[in-house]
């Protein structure tokens, strides 16, 4: 489940591809943002793509109801938050209890929760003047970020970083890493 470009998918499909993920099929791509680049990236690649967005629904309650309703015909065994800016419905949190990973963009509990998301987490962390940054995935839980921990990489900040640079350098060291590991490693236990 995606919301923006979907670089975190694409080191999921590049693993996969690589072999690095065993023992996994990606069988969809839900994105709440039908300009999403994430869906051109699986449809590139040959896996569904479907556009579910809160807009589409008169209230919050119908979107829910529709998105665990496309989920739950998908028949999935892990559902993948790469880069998701809509709050799971706890309905689904429970159904699918241990079966929801997401991966954040900063060493968790550190920049995190509601409002931590994107380029925010990055302009947190320069301007606390941290040493140390990093990704997490964890489970999701009815909390925003507040699951079980998986997996942490840290990452350093440099001197002169941006929170442009400092995202990337993030993905590129931590995320891009981490979530390929953490699949694998559910797919393989």
């Amino acid at each position: 489940m995606v919301s923006g470009g979907g670089t975190n998918l694409q080191a999921i499909i590049d693993a996969v591809k690589d072999g690095i993920i065993t023992n996994t099929e990606i069988v969809a791509v839900i994105s709440n943002n039908e300009g999403a680049y994430a869906l051109e990236r699986a449809k590139n690649n040959g896996i569904k793509a479907m556009c579910i967005s809160p807009k589409a629904y008169e209230t919050r309650d119908a979107f829910n109801e529709a998105l665990l309703d496309e989920v739950n015909k998908l028949d999935v065994d892990l559902i993948v938050l790469a880069g998701f800016l809509v709050k799971i419905p706890e309905a689904m949190v429970h159904q699918y209890s241990h079966r929801i990973i997401n991966v954040h963009p900063s060493l968790i509990p550190s920049f995190c929760g509601v409002g931590y998301y994107g380029l925010k987490v990055h302009e947190a962390a320069l301007e606390k003047g941290v040493k140390v940054t990093g990704a997490t995935v964890h489970y999701v839980d009815e909390g925003m970020d507040t699951g079980k921990i998986i997996a942490q990489k840290a990452v350093e900040v440099l001197e002169g970083d941006t929170p442009e640079i400092l995202q990337r350098r993030v993905m590129e060291q931590a995320e891009w890493k981490l979530l390929p590991q953490a699949i694998n490693m559910i797919a393989n236990s």
